[in-house]
Formats: C-alpha cells, sequence, structure tokens
C-alpha cells in the first residue's frame, strides 16, 4: 500500500515541469525550489517507481521510454485535477482557457468566424486560438482540441468527425490560358504543380485511370506551400495546379476563379476533417465538451 505522506500528484507536477524546462534549474525557477530539491525529488520519484525516467547529461535531459509514457499520463492527470477543481468549483459551468489549434483554412474560413457565437454563449471561457497546418503533438503543446483534415495517424487521442468533403485538382483559369489544360494524370508532367512543404501521410496525388486502375502520381512544381489557405491563394494567383478539398474552395468554383480539371480521373477520394482531443467524453472538461457540442451542431457537411 502507498504510503500516505506522498504527495504524488506533486510529484507529478514536478516531473512534468522538468520535462517541459529541459533542466532541474528552470524547472526549479517556475516552481520555486532549489535545484538540488527538484533533483532529490526526481530521484525519490524515480526510487520509488524502479525505474529511470531521465537520462541526466551536463546540458540537458533525455526522456527515458519509460520517462515518455510517465509524461504523457502526468500530462493527462493533472488536466484532469485542474478539470475536477475548476468544474467543482464552478458547478461544471463551462470556463477558463480554451487552447485550440487548428488548421489554416478551415480556422480562417470557418472557425474564427464561429467565435463569436460560442464566446457569447460562453462569456467565461478564453479562446487561445492556434492556426498552423502542422500536425502538433497536443500533449506537448498543451492544447484542449486540434481541428485536423486528413488521415489521422495512429493515437490514443479521440478524434470526432465533423465532415467530409471530396478532392480537386483546380487552376486559375489565367494559368491554363498560358500553359493549356492537362487531359490526362501524366500531361502534370508538364504542368507547375503545387506541393506543401510540410510531410504529409500520404504523398502524391491519386487518381484513376481509364482502365479503373488506381495510380498516384508525384507532383513536380517549383513552389511549395506552407499550409492550405496559402495554397489557395498561390492557385489563384495563377502559380500551378493544386489538389484541395471542395470545402476549402467552393466559394472560388462557384464563382468561376478556380476551376477543376482531370475530373474524369478523380477516383472520388474525400478528406475528413476531425476534432481531435484527450479523453473519453464522460471525463472531459466542461469547456472542452462545451466546444464539441458546439462545433457539431453549427458545421455544416461540405461539398
Amino acid at each position: 500500500m502507498a504510503r500516505q505522506d506522498i504527495n504524488r500528484s506533486g510529484e507529478i507536477e514536478v516531473f512534468v515541469r522538468v520535462v517541459e524546462r529541459g533542466t532541474f534549474s528552470a524547472a526549479a525557477g517556475t516552481l520555486g525550489m532549489t535545484p538540488s530539491a527538484v533533483s532529490k525529488l526526481i530521484g525519490r520519484l524515480e526510487a520509488r517507481l524502479g525505474a529511470r525516467l531521465v537520462n541526466r547529461t551536463t546540458r540537458k535531459l533525455r526522456l527515458t521510454p519509460e520517462g515518455g509514457a510517465f509524461y504523457e499520463r502526468g500530462l493527462r492527470i493533472l488536466a484532469e485535477i485542474d478539470a475536477a477543481e475548476r468544474d467543482a468549483a464552478a458547478g461544471a459551468v463551462p470556463r477558463g482557457r480554451l487552447r485550440i489549434n487548428c488548421n489554416v483554412p478551415f480556422g480562417q474560413h470557418y472557425l474564427l468566424p464561429l467565435m463569436p457565437s460560442f464566446l457569447a454563449a460562453h462569456p467565461d471561457i478564453i479562446a487561445d486560438i492556434s492556426l498552423t497546418d502542422r500536425v502538433v503533438d497536443l500533449l506537448e503543446e498543451r492544447a484542449d482540441i486540434a481541428i485536423r483534415a486528413g488521415p489521422l495517424r495512429e493515437s490514443r487521442l479521440v478524434a470526432r468527425k465533423l465532415w467530409q468533403s471530396r478532392m480537386a485538382v483546380v487552376a486559375a483559369p489565367a494559368y491554363l490560358q498560358r500553359h493549356g489544360t492537362p487531359k490526362t494524370p501524366d500531361d502534370l508532367a508538364l504542368h507547375n504543380c503545387l506541393e506543401f512543404s510540410f510531410s504529409r501521410l500520404v504523398e502524391g496525388w491519386p487518381f484513376r485511370d481509364s482502365a479503373g486502375r488506381d495510380v498516384r502520381i508525384r507532383p513536380q512544381g517549383n513552389a511549395l506551400i506552407s499550409d492550405g489557405e496559402a495554397m489557395r491563394l498561390a492557385a489563384l494567383s495563377g502559380l500551378g495546379l493544386a489538389r484541395l478539398s471542395r470545402f476549402h474552395i467552393a466559394r472560388d468554383l462557384g464563382a468561376g476563379r478556380l476551376v477543376p480539371v482531370l475530373e474524369e480521373f478523380n477516383p472520388g477520394d474525400e478528406e475528413a476533417l476531425h476534432a481531435i482531443y484527450v479523453g473519453q467524453g464522460g471525463h472531459l472538461p466542461a469547456r472542452v465538451r462545451a466546444f464539441l457540442d458546439f462545433l457539431a451542431a453549427n458545421v455544416r457537411p461540405a461539398v
């Protein structure tokens, strides 16, 4: 049986701060402790667990596999304690800082326009919003929710699908007037195809050839683009061909600013949009549950 005088949550908080700050001295400064006290506490924690959590070097600390697993669990435990205290103090009224990490296209075109309504309904919530197409680690970024498009990595996180949208290869009419319209996927070798600068789970552009076989073309071009909204703007400028989800470019297609090409070879694949978060529904902080319910009620299916 565990000794009653062990402050487990305190140990976890010290360990998490050490990992986040990278050194005992930096963590000590944020905790109001001395570096030697932090070092001794981590040593006692390792001795009690019977496992080394960090490898110490002269300049930095490196997590062991056991330390990495303990860090992830520790983050969740601290988040649950924080949520329990907030909910108990407020009668489970949604409140506090809600950290949202969102891909750029959805964030600019849908999320930000919806936020006034959400915050008006929940005046005790402060939204902390970061827009990036870079795939982030929720635990490292201390985000409550990430909104991501495309296939998901295997994870112990929970994903809630918001919608899915068909993909299309598009170009501005001005580009097609200058360079011609590709007739088959092989013609893409003669065109400037815009790609993202970040790694993706699935590389290349998929097509279905005239024989019904699935093929994948690795596009080549003279520009790498940082995010989906910048890709849309690059295509609108006539820089080249881009492959984007129709939810992102629906207004441009409707206005004729972008034109779909190679539709007869379109395999019909769709890009899904998910809200990703830590923890099952019954254990979510009230602020997270309120935001997920709001998204489900207000995000309309795409084209």
